[in-house]
């Protein structure tokens, strides 16, 4: 399972999803958007928010934890 989770400083969505998969020792790619480069990858995915978050090539644009838990298998 591959997970990314673009965020920002500042995000409380973006702080609860990484202490999330944190807690259930579910490994990440972590990608702040402060990093020109990974903002350019977002925009290119059509996503403007923060936390944008990826699973195994599915994009959620929002934090919707059972779709979240079932991509995962929890």
């Amino acid at each position: 399972m591959h997970i990314t989770v673009y965020t920002q400083d500042q995000c409380p969505p973006c702080e609860y999803i990484k202490n999330y998969f944190t807690e259930h020792q579910i490994p990440f790619t972590e990608k702040n958007i402060s990093n020109s480069a990974y903002r350019a990858e977002m925009i290119e995915k059509d996503a403007f928010s923060t936390p944008f978050i990826i699973i195994d090539g599915e994009e959620l644009h929002t934090v919707d934890m059972d779709r979240i838990e079932a991509l995962i298998h929890v």
